[in-house]
């Protein structure tokens, strides 16, 4: 189960898949250096986004 302390990174690497969700959330740069050790609450909050929303998306 993905969850909000996760880094991008690690997300990546688990479900590669979820690249595609991240985008059209508005995550663009999903390869960057930086976003790799981000976590997805951090990245929500960055990007103004409800974590909530993303989790749901991210864990279907």
């Amino acid at each position: 189960m993905i969850n909000k302390d996760m880094t991008i990174g690690e997300l990546i690497r688990v479900k590669p898949e979820a690249v595609e969700t991240l985008m059209e959330f508005g995550m663009g740069c999903v390869g960057c250096p930086s976003a790799q050790a981000e976590t997805l609450e951090e990245a929500a909050i960055v990007h103004g986004l409800n974590i909530d929303k993303l989790l749901e998306a991210l864990n279907k």
